[in-house]
């Protein structure tokens, strides 16, 4: 059994590995003690804020000693991190390392395995069960007295692995601290909590009060929600009732993933705490509903979108994060070629017209007209946005959330709206006749006007018009251009690697001169930074097409969308199909996004 290594150990380990040289290793003998100090205030505060309580104990380990100088590696370009020098230990001393993605781990498993205070002081999470032994992920897999008293404790074997202890400590504090809160939101009911018809039945006999949303452990368990949503990066939190409890799930970077299960009769004193701060009416659980509120994540201020529906076992909820680093981004930061960022500025920076952005849901369409509203947002520049609902308010903008009930519609507001002095207008979508023909109005009358339609190319979106009963020499004299777009997962930067496409993989994409040649592309091979998917974040795929005069005059001679789309094809257009293609020869997307998100190329 290997001992456990010192500091000095640890360093020439690191040095052997190539990733550190003399110069570094002495820099952390020599500065060690007084980065400790400094490290151990921090990691308590930490602590306290992750944990709930001013109280905590905590010791630095040699691994984060070194990982928080912030040295550059030796052997890539890169900084190295706990996680990097915790695989170089345990593959030094022999020790299996894993990644702890938490999305990945059993939540009972987490939180019935180890109370919280013994994972909290010793360290440790169970990541699989099987009859033979319990894997459990450590910081110190060399401890042969814990070991040994987790396998008495257990009653079988335990098989140690090796995980960055920031992981393992963050995992503890997100999965016991929601189990704590859970426990505690039982005990104020005072019942086992079993399906929901039975426990207003037994309100009725008892006379026992529900538990309110206001009541701290509900308060805490959606604040953990909440944290660990963002923590993830996630774009979406459902809360789902089911018929013995409810389901928590997160959709980060388009991909849904179950996270938590609650009691079944905790599930309604979440919910209210949820419309609460929504400002929702609790009482009314019959009819959909919507709402918004902001909190403050660190330094940033997030708004937050509430939605719910009545369901067959209760309320479902479902909260959209609304992150500003995400929807406010500079138009290069979205996924813009260079020819095709040229003309799509072009566009937004005419005196007036018509543009068009369309795609399916959540294919990016509010990120795309949010920055571009940013972009040309001035004090020179009245900007007004007519909005269902509105997506993130921002003074920069006059926004103007529609109202069917009361008759303030889209089609209402944009002949309201031309009263109020605007350069331009964003209609956030035109979906009716009335909506078309007032926003062509609106660029007829010399205003920009930015909107969104749900078609699946670009030339599509001319017929659409139509459709809607716009005149096609209305449409030529005032679209300026149009874009459709799709979001793909970009590859993690952090595990990248480089490999071949198949034969096969070529002869689908139809890649013209390919046959033959090896063509390169890059793939994530899974790490903690990307919860081992391999991808991290998402990227824009467009298809940007210019309304030049050739395309105006088979516009008004009411030419099909295919016969625009050859045109614009043959004027220097990229299919979305080709775009992606180009965004997977760069190395930033895989060859099934490809396939995924894009339609071959007609």
């Amino acid at each position: 059994m290997p001992i456990a290594p010192d500091l000095a150990g640890v360093l020439d380990m690191l040095v052997d590995a190539g990733m550190i040289h003399g110069g570094q290793k002495q820099d952390v003998l020599n500065r060690g003690r007084e980065q400790s100090r400094h490290l151990l205030l921090d990691r308590r505060a930490e602590l306290r804020r992750l944990l709930g309580r001013q109280r905590v104990s905590y010791a630095i380990s040699e691994i984060e000693l070194i990982a928080s100088f912030r040295f550059k590696r030796a052997d890539v370009d890169a900084v190295l991190e706990e996680e990097v020098i915790t695989e170089v230990v345990a593959n030094t001393l022999g020790y299996a390392f894993i990644r702890v993605d938490p999305l990945k781990l059993d939540f009972k498993l987490v939180v019935d395995a180890f109370g919280g205070p013994f994972a909290e002081k010793h360290l440790v999470i169970a990541v699989a069960d099987a009859h033979d032994a319990l894997t459990v992920a450590v910081t110190d897999p060399w401890n042969t007295d814990l070991l040994g008293s987790l396998a008495h404790y257990k009653k079988k074997p335990i098989r140690p692995v090796m995980a960055p202890k920031s992981e393992i400590l963050r995992v503890i504090a997100e999965f016991h601290g929601f189990r704590r809160s859970m426990r505690a939101a039982e005990v104020e009911l005072g019942v086992d909590l079993p399906d929901i018809s039975n426990l207003e039945a037994l309100y009725k006999v008892s006379g026992t009060n529900e538990l309110e949303a206001t009541d701290q452990p509900i308060v805490q368990a959606v604040w953990y929600l909440l944290n660990y949503a963002h923590d993830q990066r996630a774009s979406d939190i459902l809360i789902e009732p089911k018929r013995e409890d409810a389901l928590v799930r997160m959709r980060i970077d388009g991909v849904l993933h179950s996270v938590h299960r609650m009691p079944k009769g905790v599930h309604p004193a979440v919910l209210s705490r949820v419309k609460l701060l929504a400002r929702l009416d609790i009482a009314e659980k019959r009819r959909p509903q919507d709402g918004r509120f902001k909190t403050v994540f660190g330094k940033e201020e997030v708004e937050l979108r509430v939605s719910t529906i009545p369901t067959a076992f209760g309320e479902k909820a479902v909260i959209r994060i609304f992150d500003p680093t995400v929807l406010k981004q500079p138009l290069e930061n979205l996924g813009f070629f260079p020819r095709e960022h040229a003309l799509y500025e072009g566009f937004v920076r005419a005196s007036h017209g018509m543009v068009l952005i369309t795609g399916p849901t959540g294919s990016g369409k509010t990120t795309t007209l949010y920055s571009t509203l940013h972009h040309i947002a001035s004090p020179r520049v009245n900007i007004c946005t007519l909005e269902d609902p509105i997506e993130m308010v921002h003074e920069s903008f006059n926004q103007m959330a529609m109202q069917p009930k009361i008759g303030f519609t889209f089609g209402t507001a944009l002949r309201n709206v031309l009263r109020q002095d605007p350069d331009v207008i964003m209609v956030g979508e035109v979906r009716d006749p009335e909506t078309a023909e007032g926003a062509v109005q609106a660029a007829l009358t010399g205003h920009l006007v930015l909107s969104t339609l749900h078609t699946n190319d670009a030339a599509s979106a001319v017929s659409r018009m139509m459709d809607l009963g716009v005149y096609p020499f209305l449409i030529s004299g005032v679209l300026i251009g149009v874009v459709a777009q799709r979001l793909v997962r970009k590859v993690c930067v952090h595990c990248s690697a480089e490999e071949l496409l198949t034969n096969e993989q070529i002869d689908h994409l139809r890649i013209k001169g390919a046959e033959g040649r090896q063509l390169k592309v890059r793939r994530g091979r899974g790490c903690v930074k990307c919860r081992g998917t391999g991808y991290r974040g998402r990227t824009g795929v467009f298809e940007v097409m210019k309304i030049t005069p050739r395309l105006q005059r088979l516009i008004q001679e009411k030419a099909p969308a295919q016969e625009l789309k050859r045109e614009a094809l043959n004027e220097g257009m990229m299919t979305l199909r080709e775009y992606a293609i180009k965004k997977m020869a760069k190395g930033e997307t895989t060859f099934e996004e490809v396939v995924a998100m894009t339609d071959e190329v007609s």
